[in-house]
């Protein structure tokens, strides 16, 4: 859910305490020398302080209290609320120095979908960004989603994906969903792989209760898998990370059919059991080096667990690919015709307009 909205308090104006402390000493018929003489403070200074170049600090302004008769915490008062307001007046212009990157976001599905609060000025958009992400200036989005500066918690670089921004925004409501998700186990690869014969097992189940099961049993072995509507023009159904030391993966529901749901979400766990913590990793993102063959390790096991490489060998080596031989093979391995379409498919084996209607649809609640 989006933040509440908060409009910072400006005030209309307020002026450098030196202005006060000139008047002061006006009234009171004293020299710039004679008040640094019996402040202990040198001269220049205090000139700095009544040009408003200088600020006045606690002790000075302890002292002053000696020599005007104005108590200290009013000169400090009066510092604070000039710092103040002219950070404030920095921020707006940073504000406004920022509307341009802010017009890249998908703002309008952003604030639809509840991440961000309704706001009417462009301004307040820019401020509802740096407050979503958690960040400051567009120079710290940057480091953090591009600059990899903080490489313990973001181990990927957007600047190489065609839409960073949309895509920023989709993993950063990730994030904030699996912080407010607590997880029930410690994980470990052990206790993982003993679940993924009771994951394997919701495979047929295209009931409404299905991914709130499947949230419970990934949260059984330490994972917390989070569901994340995706956005225009981020195009992805999965990631994988570590949050704060937890395994998280999130699934956007891009394609909404059994055979590519789970696919990409044991493809998802793959990644957790294979690549441990160093890398970020999201589908539909070409790769390269490394990185891709990591993406065909984890297809392999995603591959794998939803099918028995041998007994689907058998299957197309027999070339029976009618509904009732998709239908029956299906309940032999325990799983959902749709698994099998969507494999054959894949395989060329079966042209894509051919047993759709053996395929089902997954809906999910975010």
């Amino acid at each position: 859910m989006a933040t509440t909205k908060r409009t910072p308090f400006v005030p209309c104006v307020a002026h450098h305490p030196g202005i006060t402390l000139g008047e002061k000493l006006e009234e009171l018929g004293m020299s710039v020398k004679e008040f640094a003489i019996r402040t202990s403070k040198p001269e220049k200074t205090i000139n700095a302080i009544l040009r408003g170049s200088s600020s006045i600090t606690s002790d000075m302004a302890v002292a002053f209290e000696n020599v005007t008769a104005i108590p200290a915490r009013f000169w400090i008062q009066k510092q604070q609320n000039y710092n103040e307001y002219v950070s404030r007046l920095k921020r707006e212009e940073l504000l406004v120095s920022s509307l341009a990157w802010s017009k890249l976001f998908p703002i309008a599905a952003m604030t639809t979908l509840g991440w961000l609060p309704k706001v009417r000025t462009a301004i307040e958009k820019v401020d509802a960004l740096f407050r979503f992400f958690a960040v400051s200036s567009v120079s710290a989005w940057e480091d953090y989603y591009y600059n990899q500066q903080l490489k313990v918690a973001f181990r990927i670089s957007l600047s190489q994906t065609k839409n960073p921004h949309a895509i920023s925004a989709w993993l950063r409501q990730g994030e904030l969903q699996a912080q407010s998700m607590s997880v029930t186990a410690t994980y470990s690869p052990d206790l993982l792989r003993n679940k993924i014969v009771e994951m394997k097992a919701l495979v047929p189940d295209a009931s409404a209760n299905m991914p709130v099961e499947l949230q419970r049993i990934c949260g059984e072995c330490g994972i917390k898998l989070v569901f994340t509507k995706c956005l225009p023009k981020a195009p992805i159904s999965g990631s994988t990370r570590w949050i704060q030391n937890e395994p998280c993966v999130q699934l956007s529901g891009r394609y909404k059919s059994q055979d590519r749901f789970w696919f990409t979400f044991f493809h998802e766990i793959g990644h957790i059991l294979l690549h441990g913590k160093k890398d970020i990793f999201l589908e539909d993102i070409e790769y390269s080096g490394s990185e891709a063959e990591k993406e065909k390790e984890a297809d392999s096991f995603a591959t794998d667990t939803l099918i028995d490489r041998r007994l689907f060998a058998v299957f197309v080596a027999e070339g029976d690919f009618s509904r009732a031989s998709i239908k029956s093979f299906a309940r032999y391995c325990g799983t959902s015709p749709s698994i099998i379409v969507g494999r054959l498919q894949h395989m060329g084996k079966l042209r894509y307009d051919v047993h759709n209607e053996l395929k089902v649809n997954i809906e999910l609640s975010y």
